[in-house]
């Protein structure tokens, strides 16, 4: 069999593309909703208690993703200044946009990653099933981790959290993450490609924008890269329209969402935040963050045949 050329890749991570971001109807299933109510119970705390772990990973300098190679050599700063307008590019560098699109659509490469791609899947299943049913993220979420663990995916609930220090802006940040039994971690965002809206996007950024999935299901390599060209993107593009890069668009900022410290649980029902943390959820929804205040707001929903 004849190898695949790139431009037939691409043509068919376009069509993946459209899938993912097509406006799906949503399906017969339960969904999770206020009327199990809160679990107040000293067994029930007990219960969530061993649910629930602390993880820190601590983005250094040197875990910053290395954007090596010509693909990539338009982020290393060295004409940059060619991409601050929506001028027309050089030919001989690769587009960025080309690099996005491999990062994000592994399926069609050599070593393409089948357990991704199942998971990518099964994502893309439940993303069908709950999409329509609610439009509360963090129900959303639950439905989505509880659909893969009935899957029996090791799958949980990440919040991140972080606070202000040399420069960089608290913030919070919830996603869904998978552990294989080697340990391999993958990650899964359901609104991903919306973390990088900015205003007033250049034509350039607008396309790299528009290559982003909806949904990122990937391993942190991935991930990494992506936040990292994309944040300099960004920069790159405010700065031409005579803007400044706020602060939760930086690329510091940015990684700390998936990167940082977070609590790793799989309770289906989010807990009440004591008292002392409630003015943190108000501060993280001012910066444009959905904060999990412990209620969900929608009424029972019963089972449906």
């Amino acid at each position: 069999m004849g190898t695949m050329s790139k431009q037939e890749q691409r043509r068919i991570n376009q069509h993946q593309r459209r899938f993912n971001n097509s406006d799906s109807k949503p399906l017969s299933y339960s969904l999770l909703s206020s009327s199990a109510g809160e679990r107040s119970s000293a067994g029930s705390a007990n219960r969530a208690q061993s649910d629930v772990c602390w993880c820190d990973m601590k983005v250094s300098a040197a875990e910053q993703p290395r954007l090596t190679g010509s693909d990539l050599s338009l982020y290393a700063g060295e004409r940059s200044a060619e991409y601050d307008s929506d001028s027309e590019r050089d030919p001989a560098i690769s587009d960025p946009v080309d690099v996005i699109d491999d990062l994000v659509n592994p399926a069609v490469t050599i070593n393409a990653d089948s357990f991704r791609n199942v998971l990518l899947g099964h994502v893309n299943k439940a993303m069908a099933v709950f999409w329509s049913v609610t439009s509360n993220k963090s129900v959303l979420r639950r439905n989505v981790m509880t659909f893969l663990r009935n899957f029996g995916y090791n799958a949980a609930i990440c919040k991140s959290k972080w606070e202000t220090s040399g420069g960089l802006t608290s913030g919070c940040y919830e996603f869904i993450d998978v552990l294989r039994s080697d340990s391999a971690r993958y990650f899964i965002d359901l609104d991903f490609a919306g973390e990088f809206a900015i205003a007033r996007p250049t034509n350039h950024y607008d396309r790299m924008f528009q290559t982003l999935p909806r949904v990122f299901v990937g391993r942190s390599e991935e991930l990494k890269q992506i936040v990292k060209v994309m944040s300099d993107a960004a920069k790159r593009s405010l700065k031409s329209r005579g803007l400044s890069l706020p602060p939760w668009r930086k690329n510091r900022y940015m990684q700390n969402k998936w990167f940082g410290s977070y609590r790793r649980t799989a309770n289906v029902f989010p807990s009440m935040p004591p008292p002392a943390n409630r003015g943190l959820a108000v501060k993280c929804r001012s910066v444009g963050f959905d904060a999990v205040d412990g209620r969900l707001p929608f009424p029972a929903t019963s089972r449906t045949r």
